[in-house]
């Protein structure tokens, strides 16, 4: 009886192991990962268009794969971790430029983060550039704050009911449009997120995208008269850069060993004073001649005048003018040249259309057929009206007519009380010094605003929520000549997690693959000082993290 008793037991026992390591098969985990994924499309307060389950390949782990529908237009994706690889955080991924599609996150999801994107509520495939706010407010509102904020909150719902339980912490990170996508959400909808990375915000982004049209037109105006780029040959086209490499060497000589080394990188640009009229002056062109060793003295305005940053009819300064040392960078971005075919990338992206679409609450028109004609005349009295950005005046930007869209997209409020403070919420802000297509300068006044209004101006109160570090050198969100790559995410998460604000940040410069600069990124308005052997600072061997002290 006794021995009959406990071969039934051992039977119990032996099917119930058997079943439970039946189900911990390959097969049968990935089997139930699939349907747990696809239970996802039956949620009855959400557009879910559809959940798989994406095979692990050599560099990601499976996934859960999710997309849905906000309405009218905006579409999302989530990337779920499966249940063991979460790291109980969500992660919105921000966008750059117009957006208008879905972009991934991978090494995110690879970490263990569910990651969450939209498209802005556009589809760039049939409205590229800002041709999606032609007379139509309601995707200027998605792509201005709403679709980033409404993604959150579907995003989060789907890792809720995917992993049965709320994430734990919540972050964002993004650059350029996701700089601006972050500060909005600080200031619209302060619960969204625990912290906060916001890089090279184009927070100010009618006075941005308007100041690039008014640059533009510097190089384009009467004939090419200003144009930086140079015809050496007489054949139309402008095949000489040389005047920029000589501007931007002539800074170099004057300013480089500001920080205590001389590497070809400003370490802080405010401090050195540069006079174009008076520091160009021995390399001005004889009167009536032109070439690409001297400035004309319609060269010499456009150099002054994109330090300066455009002015209206005042005198007012509307947006910060480019940093020292950045000229290098306004190649590709500004001046018409043979490699651009005389259509820098400013013209053909941000700003080339953003007047016509995005700017005004009327809109003026569409986009010429070339952008880089200046001598086409627009068809003002067709059906659909042409507008070229050629026409457009900066004094639009002074006397209010972009109002309303500044209210949609601008990202300017500096009170930011609601997120550092109630929420306990945590902010840093990057910038690169060399970016040319938004302004360091701007960061720099937007976080000194806020300091003053959050924080009536103590900067050691500021410092225990946010954080600004301005990485000399560096372009739009990565490039340049200087340290310009770090990993965003880490340092945020473990201030939030940990209590440990980062006290500075370590990046470095790259060439061929090879690791030739690095520096601490220091916490604003702290400097990186070189502090290492003496006598050893112009040695490229001593150009090392542990040389350089925050000061």
């Amino acid at each position: 009886m006794t021995r009959t008793l406990s071969l039934t037991v051992a039977a119990f026992v032996c099917s119930s192991f058997c079943m439970t390591a039946l189900a911990q098969t390959p097969a049968a985990a990935a089997s139930a990962d699939a349907q747990a994924c696809a239970a996802l499309q039956e949620l009855p307060n959400l557009t879910v268009l559809s959940a798989r389950l994406v095979p692990a390949t050599d560099a990601l782990p499976a996934y859960c794969y999710v997309r849905g529908l906000i309405s009218p237009s905006t579409l999302y994706h989530v990337q779920l971790p499966l249940p063991e690889n979460w790291n109980a955080r969500f992660l919105m991924w921000g966008d750059g430029g117009k957006d208008g599609d879905l972009d991934f996150a991978d090494h995110r999801l690879a970490e263990g983060y569910a990651v969450a994107n939209s498209n802005t509520g556009h589809d760039n495939a049939t409205e590229p550039g800002s041709l999606f706010g032609f007379n139509n407010r309601q995707s200027e509102i998605d792509f201005g704050y709403r679709s980033v904020h409404l993604t959150v909150l579907a995003g989060k719902t789907l890792a809720e009911q995917y992993y049965r339980q709320e994430p734990t912490y919540s972050y964002f990170e993004g650059c350029s449009t996701g700089g601006r996508q972050g500060l909005m959400e600080a200031q619209r909808f302060p619960q969204d997120f625990d912290g906060i990375v916001a890089g090279a915000p184009v927070n100010y982004y009618q006075a941005l995208n308007a100041a690039g049209v008014w640059w533009l037109q510097r190089m384009f105006k009467d004939n090419f008269a200003g144009n930086l780029a140079v015809d050496t040959d007489g054949d139309g086209s402008f095949d000489s850069v040389k005047l920029l490499e000589i501007l931007n060497g002539r800074v170099l000589e004057r300013c480089d060993a500001g920080d205590g080394i001389r590497d070809g990188v400003l370490g802080n640009p405010q401090s050195c004073e540069f006079e174009p009229k008076r520091d160009l002056a021995d390399l001005q062109c004889a009167a009536g001649t032109a070439g690409d060793s001297c400035f004309t003295p319609a060269q010499i305005q456009t150099v002054a005048d994109f330090y300066s940053g455009p002015y209206d009819d005042a005198g007012t300064i509307l947006y910060p003018g480019k940093a020292l040392g950045s000229e290098l960078e306004w190649i590709n971005l500004y001046v018409p040249n043979a490699r651009n075919r005389n259509a820098p990338s400013m013209l053909v992206g941000p700003a080339g259309d953003h007047v016509n679409f995005l700017f005004y609450e009327e809109d003026p028109g569409l986009t010429v057929p070339d952008l880089s004609n200046p001598t086409h005349v627009p068809g003002r009295n067709a059906v659909l009206p042409e507008f070229s950005w050629l026409d457009f005046d900066i004094n639009d930007l002074s006397n209010g007519s972009a109002a309303l869209m500044q209210q949609i997209m601008d990202a300017t409020d500096p009170d930011l009380s609601r997120f550092l403070e109630e929420q306990g919420g945590k902010l840093i802000l990057y910038h690169g010094w060399s970016d040319s297509l938004s302004s360091a300068k701007a960061t720099v006044q937007y976080f000194n605003d806020m300091t003053g209004a959050t924080f009536a101006d103590n900067l050691q109160a500021a410092g225990d929520s946010t954080r600004l570090f301005l990485a000399p050198g560096m372009g739009h969100c990565a490039g340049g000549p200087g340290p310009n790559t770090w990993d965003k995410l880490p340092a945020l998460v473990d201030w939030v997690e940990n209590g440990r604000a980062p006290d500075s940040i370590l990046a470095t410069h790259s060439s061929n693959g090879e690791v030739d600069n690095e520096r601490l990124l220091c916490p604003f308005p702290q400097q990186a000082v070189y502090s290492g052997p003496a006598g050893g600072q112009d040695d490229p061997a001593n150009w090392k993290a542990e040389n350089f002290s925050c000061r």
